[in-house]
C-alpha cells in the first residue's frame, strides 16, 4: 500500500533552506568559491550519487558584501531524500513509494492566490539600472559557452487565447547585461506558446522567469505536467495551499510573491533578434546544443528580494554524479510510463523505474506474464505515447520475480532471459528522439531542421519467454529452478544466523 504524505508548505527558498539545516540536509560553503568552474565543480563532486548534501555558497569571489547577490544555492532536489521532504514524506521512503505517489502527484490541483505585494518586490530594477552580471551567474563547466544565470528557474508564459499559464525549465545564458538567449524547441510548452503568439498576430512574446522559491518550483517545472494544466495549480496541490502569486511589473505574467528573484522581459520572433548561445554541459553528461542563435529574452525589468539567494543547479548526469534533474526524472519519468501503461491496458505491471544516472532514458519495467508478447505490448504502449518524446529510448522488461531497483538482479536477468534469436531483442527504427542525444548522428540530432531528433529504440524482453514450450520433466515449467533456498531451509538457517557468528541477516526471497 503506498504510503500517506502529509503536505507541507515551507513558504519560500528560505523556508526551505531552514528545514533542509535542520534535518542535516545542508551545508554551508563559507570559504570563498571562485563563480567561475570551481563552483560548478563543487557542486558536480559533493551532490554524488544521490547521496550529497544541498549546498548554499555565502562567499562567492567578485559578490562581496556590496553585491546586489552574493548567494548560490544548489542540490535541493539532488537526493530521494530531500524530494521525500518536498512531498511531505518521512526523508526514509523507498523511490519505489516516491514512483507510486508521482503517478498521481501531477494531477491534483489547488489555484493559485493572487496578492498585492511581497518580498520579491523589495527591489524593482528598470531601464539603465538592468545588468544581469550583478548575479553570480557561474560559469558552471569548462566546456559551456558562457555563464548560466538560467539553469534552475521557472520560466513562465502563457497561452495568449487561454491565458493559462506555464512554468518550465530551461537552460539561459547571460549575453549582455540585458538579454538571456534560452534554448527552446517547438514542440515544448514554451514553443507551443511562441506559435500561438505568433498565429494570434503577435512580434513578441511576454516572459518572466522566478528563481529560487519553494522547491516544487523546479520539480513542476522539469516534470511532465498535462497540457493546458497550470503548474502553479500541481504546486498548490503537492504543498497542500494556494502559491501568492504577485503580477509582474512589466509585462502580464504573475509570479510567486516570495521567490528571490525574478527577471522581466519579451521574447522577440523574428531571427534576426537571436543571440548566441551554447553549447552546455547537458543532461545527457555530455557537452550538447551547439553554439548557434538562440531565442532571446530582452530584460525590462529585475525584481527581488534583500540580499537574494540565486537557486541554481548543476546539469548532467554521470555515474558517481547524480544531478537534480536526474533524481527528479528518475521519479516522474517512471510515473508517468506506469500511468501511460495502464492507460494502454497492459495488464500485470508491478513496478516500474528509470535509474537516475541516465535522467529516464531507459526504462525498467516489472510484470507478471499471463501471455506471449506481453512485454512487447508494453514496449509498443510507451513508445507510442508523446512521453516518449525525449525518454524511453530503451525498455527492459522483466518478470515478477526481479527487483529493478536491484540493478545486479536485472543484469541476471538479461544474462540469462534473454536469447536475441528468439526475439527477445527488438529494435524500433527512426522514431522522435532527444535532439541532444551525443549517439544520434550529428545532421539526425538537428530540431531546427527536423523538429526534432531521431532514435532508433531498444526493447530488452528479459522475461521467461512463454513461447518455449512446458519441460515435462521441470513439471510443466518453461526454465529450470534457480539455487535459491527453499523457504523452510531459509527460516532454518535464519534461526541460528548470530549463532554462526556472520554479519547482516538472512537475505528473503
Amino acid at each position: 500500500m503506498t504510503v500517506e504524505r502529509k503536505p507541507v508548505a515551507y513558504g519560500d527558498l528560505r523556508g526551505w533552506i531552514a528545514a533542509l539545516e535542520a534535518a542535516g540536509e545542508l551545508h554551508r560553503v563559507t570559504s570563498e568559491v571562485d563563480w567561475n568552474i570551481e563552483l560548478g565543480t563543487v557542486l558536480r563532486l559533493a551532490q554524488g550519487a544521490g547521496t550529497g548534501p544541498a549546498l548554499l555558497f555565502d562567499n562567492i569571489k567578485d559578490y562581496g558584501a556590496n553585491a546586489r547577490c552574493g548567494k548560490i544555492f544548489g542540490g535541493g532536489l539532488a537526493s530521494y531524500r530531500r524530494v521525500a521532504m518536498m512531498l511531505g514524506l518521512s526523508p526514509d521512503t523507498h523511490p519505489r513509494e516516491l514512483v507510486k505517489i508521482g503517478r498521481s502527484i501531477l494531477t491534483g490541483t489547488i489555484p493559485p492566490r493572487i496578492v498585492d505585494t511581497g518580498p520579491v518586490k523589495q527591489n524593482i530594477v528598470t531601464g539603465d539600472a538592468i545588468d544581469l552580471w550583478d548575479f553570480p551567474s557561474p560559469f558552471w563547466n569548462k566546456v559551456d559557452g558562457g555563464r548560466y544565470l538560467l539553469t534552475y528557474g521557472g520560466v513562465v508564459t502563457k497561452d495568449p487565447t487561454t491565458n493559462v499559464m506555464n512554468v518550465g525549465i530551461y537552460r539561459g545564458m547571460v549575453a549582455s547585461r540585458d538579454q538571456i538567449p534560452i534554448l527552446l524547441w517547438r514542440a515544448q510548452n514554451i514553443g507551443q506558446h511562441m506559435t500561438a503568439w505568433e498565429q494570434a498576430g503577435h512580434t513578441r512574446m511576454p516572459v518572466a522567469v522566478a528563481i529560487g522559491w519553494e522547491p516544487t518550483l523546479g520539480f513542476c517545472g522539469g516534470a511532465p505536467i498535462a497540457k493546458g494544466t497550470c503548474e502553479y495549480d500541481v504546486m498548490g496541490a503537492i504543498r497542500g495551499a494556494p502559491v501568492d502569486l504577485v503580477k509582474c511589473e512589466t509585462v502580464d505574467i504573475y509570479v510567486p510573491a516570495t521567490a528571490e528573484i525574478v527577471i522581466e522581459g519579451y521574447i522577440d520572433f523574428d531571427p534576426s533578434t537571436y543571440v548566441m548561445e551554447g553549447p552546455f554541459a547537458e543532461f545527457t553528461g555530455y557537452v550538447a546544443g551547439d553554439r548557434s542563435p538562440k531565442p532571446t529574452i530582452k530584460v525590462t525589468a529585475i525584481t527581488h528580494r534583500n540580499d537574494p539567494i540565486l537557486r541554481g543547479t548543476i546539469e548532467g548526469s554521470l555515474p558517481g554524479s547524480f544531478s537534480e534533474n536526474a533524481i527528479c526524472s528518475s521519479i516522474m519519468r517512471a510515473a508517468t510510463a506506469w500511468n501511460v501503461l495502464d492507460r494502454a491496458g497492459v495488464p500485470g505491471i508491478t513496478d516500474v523505474w528509470c535509474p537516475p544516472v541516465h535522467a529516464g532514458i531507459n526504462l525498467l519495467i516489472r510484470m507478471k506474464q499471463s501471455y506471449r508478447g506481453q512485454a512487447k505490448q508494453a514496449a509498443n504502449a510507451i513508445w507510442g505515447s508523446s512521453a516518449a518524446h525525449v525518454r524511453y529510448k530503451h525498455i527492459t522488461v522483466v518478470d515478477d520475480d526481479i527487483d529493478i531497483h536491484d540493478y545486479a538482479a536485472v543484469d541476471w536477468a538479461i544474462a540469462y532471459r534473454v536469447n536475441a534469436g528468439e526475439d527477445d531483442v527488438i529494435i524500433m527504427p527512426s522514431t522522435f528522439g532527444a535532439g541532444l542525444d551525443p549517439s544520434t548522428r550529428r545532421r539526425d540530432r538537428n530540431a531546427a531542421l527536423f523538429g526534432t531528433g531521431k532514435w532508433n529504440r531498444l526493447l530488452i524482453d528479459a522475461t521467461i519467454n512463454l513461447d518455449y514450450d512446458p519441460d515435462p520433466d521441470l513439471g510443466g515449467a518453461r526454465f529450470p529452478p534457480t539455487v535459491w533456498p527453499a523457504t523452510d531451509e531459509l527460516e532454518a538457517v535464519s534461526k541460528r544466523w548470530d549463532e554462526y557468528g556472520l554479519p547482516g541477516t538472512v537475505k528473503k526471497p
